[in-house]
């Protein structure tokens, strides 16, 4: 009985080569997932990234173009120095509303626009401003 119990216990002492396999393959499977994390994570933040430096660009043209005294209706649009492209909208809003008033309601929409690899990326920002009509001025 002892040598029975001595060669079952003899035998049991390591891993076969099928549980090293299954351990390895598991254990890439694990490495891969990991992997893909991290590469997605550093793809979220390239691109949070490159949101926060457009939304800090559109916030300080919004308060350049909110500053203006002497705002109209206009459209236009500039490519600055560092590739953005800015796109400016400035209408009339509500004008049944404000026809018998002496002042005017105007939407404001700010687009900027960025190249990300081959994709192009835009954020837009909008606002009202409430001005005073020009002397003669009707709706």
């Amino acid at each position: 009985m002892n040598l029975r119990k001595r060669n079952i216990c003899s035998s049991r002492k390591g891993f076969t080569l099928l549980e090293v396999i299954v351990a390895i393959a598991i254990l890439g499977i694990a490495v891969s997932v990991v992997l893909q994390l991290f590469s997605a994570n550093l793809r979220a933040i390239s691109t949070s990234r490159d949101y926060v430096a457009a939304a800090t660009r559109a916030e300080a043209e919004m308060r350049n173009i909110l500053e203006d005294k002497n705002l109209q209706e206009a459209s236009f649009s500039e490519i600055t120095s560092d590739g953005y492209r800015i796109d400016v909208s400035v209408a009339q809003a509500l004008k049944e509303r404000t026809e018998n008033l002496q002042v005017k309601l105007l939407q404001i929409d700010l687009t900027v626009h960025w190249m990300k690899g081959t994709k192009e990326r835009a954020l837009t920002l909008s606002t009202m401003k409430l001005v005073n009509k020009q002397v003669g001025e009707k709706s």
